[in-house]
């Protein structure tokens, strides 16, 4: 679910960011660090210092395919390890060692995509980088053993954060036409009707048999298609249908059945081979 800090939809802290960015751009000490850099015990991705000037106050990271996750010193090893081994099994689902869609790498890479994961919404302020595309994950969110002790427990957000990474800087520049975030893609024609018509607003209330009732006011048209993507994903593959209590006010569609017989539109295009979706929900073993 969409927290009140997203940086695809970030405007409040731009100028913060970039003035502190300006101010400790030339202060080493301000960007990097090899104290307390754990390298971790994964056989796949190694942590190390963030040297790359920005951003500020992040000092280590890993990095996926070329896709940078960087991290307060606050933020657990395991964490960090967990999230970039999620983003791994998203990109490369069948594990093979290479990603399952270039052209959606290559959109990610082009829009410089990144994450940073932090500790306080204090953290925040300072990980916005120019120039950059950019979604954040809170540690105390993230909830490695969810997936593998049977989806039950504090859900993990690093299903819901990452996939948000791939598909507002990936699937939706590669696909446009099939998955723009803007009204006429074949997901927003979907959404329209899992909300029950074209919305630019929250409405008050929704339709009668709307299956998707997001009503964060905060959250525009772009927004909402985005975690629709999430939403109709994420319960093709499984990760919600423990969840039908916890989510039924934003989405009534909890399990693959669901989304099959109902949204028959957003499962079409989800399980069409052409795109090389995930058909697997990451556990966070990436290549194990």
């Amino acid at each position: 679910m969409k927290r009140k800090m997203n940086f695809m939809f970030l405007t409040t802290f731009l100028a913060i960011g970039l003035a502190l960015l300006s101010c400790k751009k030339d202060d080493d000490s301000s960007t990097s660090t090899t104290t307390g850099i754990n390298p971790g015990n994964d056989p796949n991705f190694k942590i190390e210092a963030n040297r790359d000037g920005a951003p500020a106050n992040y000092p280590k990271k890993v990095t996926v395919f070329g896709i940078d996750i960087y991290a307060v010193s606050q933020v657990e090893d395991t964490k960090l390890l967990h999230a970039a081994n999620i983003m791994a099994q998203y990109l490369d689902n069948d594990e093979d060692g290479t990603v399952d869609n270039q052209d959606v790498m290559d959109a990610m890479l082009g829009n410089k995509a990144y994450m940073v994961m932090w500790k306080t919404e204090n953290d925040l302020e300072t990980g916005f980088i120019e120039g950059r595309t950019g979604q954040d994950l809170g540690n105390d969110e993230t909830h490695p053993s969810f997936v593998s002790g049977g989806k039950t427990g504090e859900f993990d957000a690093s299903l819901e954060e990452v996939w948000h990474i791939i598909t507002h800087a990936g699937y939706s520049q590669a696909y446009p036409n099939a998955f723009g975030e803007l009204a006429g893609s074949e997901l927003a024609d979907a959404m329209d009707i899992a909300r029950g018509g074209n919305f630019t607003s929250i409405p008050n209330p929704y339709p009668n048999g709307a299956w998707y009732t997001y009503d964060d006011e905060t959250c525009d048209y772009e927004c909402q298609s985005t975690e629709y993507f999430y939403w109709a994903m994420t319960s093709i593959l499984g990760a919600q249908e423990n969840r039908s209590q916890e989510i039924g006010h934003e989405w009534k569609l909890h399990t693959s059945a669901l989304v099959e017989q109902t949204d028959t539109k957003v499962y079409e295009l989800l399980t069409n081979p052409v795109y090389k979706l995930p058909t697997k929900l990451p556990d966070g073993t990436y290549r194990h």
